[in-house]
């Protein structure tokens, strides 16, 4: 390594500590040990106080250690033959003109006496000096990048990092409101993960903590991530690292709660986070440097998939598993959701209950279709509507599809007994249930009537929604449940239609295959007439009122409308999908009018 690189590498480590030093400020509320600034009480030196001393030796190292060691390497890239390499001399430019900035911005934290704003933004600057002052050394100890495309998921990593880099900024953002005993306990708060928030400095730490949550995953899924993408010691030994001070982490954060924020685990907190952001800047650069041709060979696929599972980046696996649980189909599970807990309370129910379900409902239901996937591997392939699935082209692997499915339904139930109700968490698991025994491994490949039984497990996030209200489950409910129970065999039915080829294909017996066209349109507007009928149940069962008479009138109408056009039309694939689109939003405004009318109550007399 050159001595410009240990330069540079020297003002990386003076950055950290001067970072360090700085929450030792904060954590022992020195701040403000020197009022004045750039002298202490009118002198250089300051009094022998503690608090004066902690904030002099603060700024003794930004004089006398970050600054000079930042500005010699600026000065010797601009003045040598360093400054060819256009990103270094860009780096160390920007590296000196930060360091001035950040000196600025201490001067005005001292001189407005610790607005939280500048407090925050002056570490936000301390890390980003941090950041420049390793890429100056990285690129000063091994050259220009490579240029090629990396063998690591760097864009999961950059994501990481910058998670990261906003815990620390929320933190400090944490420690300016005087949040960091909003809640007493750890890790629940007042006794519940979802806790009722009633003052901001509640929002702030329950921001903090849940943020914490999500850079835990990112960094665990980054170190796997990185393990299995190269062979290469350094970074995958870097991801290790990222792990433990991420654990370390975590344990300060629940000392912290439990000392009353004693500076003996507040500064460590800040400490360990710091070298977890510099750990994950490293490993950036280590991937950015290290080509594709460097990975390990992949591993050979499942013997039920056909050739190598592709070598997606980060960000191409992240969509792959997000396609697993078939977003789409969760949001009309959501959209009945949420105006159920509505209509059960008679008013808007408690937010953070209403994130429970919901966040409860998502686990469970894109568990339950990953599963789905994983059992049908074998047929997507065959129809055109499926074959692009994250299986069928090999994004991710089957074991791994049906472990993310069992990892999401089982943290579905977890989740919505802690926070919501045992009763909500058993119907939720046999939703599942029936969705992956029931319709997937039975009745989809052996009966005509596979959507009518099987579509019962959708129907049941209403008894959920209302469990978690009312801890029962009451007629009303039922009733919504036998809405969407009937309104699920025309929307599927005319999807089946447009795709009858497909299905055939597969050998799956979807009513247009084993009873034609016309019978499969005479079915869709027998359900669609059951519907309608149905939908007018809930007005004596809730005691609705002229909202949702009116709504579920006018929009059953047109749904008998778009039914019978297929049924004049059975063999016109337009017809067939201007169906299937119109019963979503059918869903979708039927359920707003229940939320609305239990909201706004316009009696009929």
């Amino acid at each position: 390594m050159s001595r410009f690189a240990r330069l540079a590498m020297a003002a990386s480590v003076a950055t950290y500590v001067l970072i360090v030093v700085g929450g030792l400020v904060r954590a022992t509320d020195s701040g403000l040990g020197c009022p004045d600034w750039p002298l202490c009480f009118g002198e250089w030196v300051p009094p022998a106080e503690l608090h004066a001393w902690i904030e002099h030796s603060h700024r003794l190292v930004a004089a006398l250690a970050v600054g000079p060691l930042v500005g010699a390497v600026g000065m010797i890239t601009v003045f040598t033959s360093r400054r060819r390499d256009r990103v270094l001399l860009v780096a160390a430019v920007v590296g000196g003109v930060l360091v001035i900035v950040q000196a600025l911005l201490g001067a005005l934290v001292v001189i407005r006496q610790l607005p939280r704003e500048l407090v925050t933004a002056h570490l936000g600057m301390a890390l980003t000096v941090l950041a420049v002052t390793i890429l100056i050394a990285d690129r000063a100890a091994n050259g220009p990048l490579t240029g090629r495309r990396s063998a690591l998921p760097t864009t999961l990593i950059a994501v990481t990092g910058a998670a990261v880099f906003a815990q620390m900024l929320l933190g400090s953002w944490v420690t300016g409101h005087d949040a960091g005993l909003a809640y007493t306990d750890f890790p629940l708060m007042d006794g519940s993960l979802l806790p009722p928030i009633s003052a901001p400095e509640q929002a702030v730490q329950f921001a903090h903590r849940a943020l914490a949550v999500v850079v835990t995953l990112l960094v665990a899924w980054t170190a796997w991530a990185v393990r299995r993408a190269t062979s290469e010691p350094l970074p995958r030994r870097l991801g290790v690292v990222g792990v433990g001070l991420i654990g370390v982490e975590l344990v300060l954060g629940a000392a912290n709660v439990w000392s009353r924020l004693s500076a003996l685990f507040v500064v460590p907190h800040l400490a360990v986070g710091a070298a977890l952001f510099a750990v994950l800047v490293w490993l950036l650069l280590a991937g950015l440097r290290l080509p594709e041709a460097g990975r390990a060979a992949p591993r050979r696929a499942a013997p039920s998939t056909a050739g190598a599972v592709g070598t997606a980046g980060g960000l191409d696996k992240l969509r792959a598993y997000v396609a697993l649980t078939k977003p789409r189909i969760i949001e009309l599970l959501l959209v009945t959701t949420l105006p159920t807990m509505v209509l059960a309370e008679r008013g808007m129910p408690s937010p953070w209950l209403m994130a429970a379900v919901v966040i409860g409902g998502t686990l469970a239901a894109g568990g339950a279709n990953a599963i789905n996937q994983f059992v049908d591997r074998d047929i997507d392939p065959l129809m055109r509507r499926t074959r692009h699935r994250p299986l069928p082209r090999r994004a991710v692997r089957p074991g791994q599809a049906l472990a993310f499915g069992v990892g999401l339904s089982v943290l579905a139930f977890a989740w919505l007994t802690l926070t919501v109700n045992l009763l909500s968490a058993l119907l939720a698991a046999s939703a599942i249930g029936f969705y992956v025994f029931v319709y997937t491994l039975w009745l989809k490949r052996t009966s005509p009537q596979n959507v009518v039984i099987g579509g019962a497990a959708g129907c049941v996030p209403v008894l959920v929604a209302w469990a978690a209200v009312t801890g029962e489950v009451g007629i009303p409910a039922l009733v919504l449940f036998a809405i969407i129970f009937y309104w699920t065999p025309p929307h599927f039915w005319a999807l089946a239609l447009r795709y009858r080829a497909d299905y055939e294909a597969a050998n799956v017996p979807m009513l247009p295959v084993v009873r034609g066209e016309a019978e499969t349109a005479r079915q869709i507007v027998l359900y669609t007439l059951l519907l309608v009928a149905v939908s007018l149940l809930l007005f004596p069962a809730a005691r609705m009122g002229l909202i949702y008479l009116v709504s579920a009138l006018v929009l059953g109408a047109a749904y008998v409308w778009y039914a019978l056009r297929v049924g004049r039309n059975a063999d016109d694939g337009r017809a067939a999908i201007g169906l299937f689109k119109y019963s979503t939003s059918y869903l979708a405004l039927l359920f707003a009018a229940i939320a609305a009318d239990a909201l706004i109550r316009l009696p009929l007399a």
